[in-house]
């Protein structure tokens, strides 16, 4: 971490409303892994595997789209308007990373 999400922790996160949401999906994520390992073990044909990975990607991706947008409603936009053009660029940039990492992957 670059120390940017530091002071957040301390602060907490924008997304403690959403937290329930996030966390349920996170489960069911967890059970798609879980399914997936069963599968691979019990030699499951390749193209349902395939389907059931594409699944969990589609799901992992919208958690990860969901708390940028939190980030960049909440995060960036107090940024600016409370810690001024600085706080808000590097929160900006900040952002811009993350989203770079998700198009990467």
């Amino acid at each position: 971490m670059d120390g940017v999400g530091i002071s957040d922790t301390a602060a907490g996160h924008s997304y403690i409303g959403d937290k329930n949401s996030y966390l349920s999906q996170l489960r069911q994520i967890e059970e798609q892994v879980r399914g997936v390992h069963r599968m691979v073990q019990n030699e499951t044909y390749c193209i349902d595997v395939l389907a059931e990975v594409s699944a969990m990607a589609m799901a992992l991706e919208a958690v990860s789209l969901g708390l940028l947008d939190d980030h960049l409603a909440h995060c960036v936009a107090g940024a600016a308007a409370a810690s001024g053009l600085e706080a808000a660029e590097l929160k900006v940039k900040e952002a811009s990373d993350a989203i770079a990492r998700l198009v990467r992957s």
